[in-house]
């Protein structure tokens, strides 16, 4: 990576994602990332004050990328049950397609998800709000059951960790892996039906 145009944080964190592909976690330095981009490590540090703060965004940016997918699913018409599915199918497929396309990535972005909670909480925080959304308009329209829809999604969400925390990625490669999913949601969509 050369030194074309402006020295931007977006830039900065493609540097640092490419780093951490090649030598991971433990092995990656700011001086590294400034040293792909040809700048002083000075540089990255402006924007980026300490290795922490490099790293949180790295994993923020990440996680960023399937926000816009969640929410237009929460936002969309239709069956709302069947949104809460397809909202926890995808946030799920979209994470066990980045493991198997980019391994190397994914693994370094597990190691740094487990250290960085500011993104990882805002992050949940985020899937938890969509699915309250949806959950929401399910009990105005009668196709959910649910006293609190907030602890309805955080306990929805949380049923379905095996399906999306990246601390259970070897799991996702066994062969019955959607099969495992239709069956717990199955459990999780007749808890959600009004009696």
């Amino acid at each position: 990576m050369s030194t074309s145009g402006p020295l931007t944080p977006e830039r900065i964190l493609e540097a640092a994602e490419e780093t951490l592909r090649r030598f991971g976690p433990a092995k990656t330095s700011v001086v590294d990332v400034a040293r792909a981009l040809g700048v002083s490590h000075g540089s990255v540090y402006r924007h980026f004050p300490t290795k922490a703060d490099l790293r949180d965004a790295v994993v923020d940016r990440w996680l960023e990328r399937m926000h816009p997918a969640l929410a237009e699913i929460a936002d969309s018409a239709g069956d709302s049950v069947e949104r809460v599915r397809l909202l926890l199918w995808t946030l799920a497929e979209t994470k066990w397609t980045r493991a198997q396309d980019d391994p190397e990535f994914f693994a370094a972005f597990a190691e740094l998800a487990e250290e960085a909670r500011t993104p990882v909480v805002a992050h949940i925080d985020f899937v938890v709000e969509q699915l309250t959304k949806v959950i929401v308009e399910g009990v105005a329209r009668g196709e959910i059951a649910a006293a609190d829809p907030k602890t309805t999604a955080l306990a929805v969400f949380d049923a379905m960790a095996k399906f999306h925390n990246p601390a259970t990625r070897a799991e996702w490669a066994r062969p019955a892996i959607d099969e495992s999913f239709a069956n717990v949601w199955a459990l999780l969509r007749d808890g959600l039906l009004p009696r």
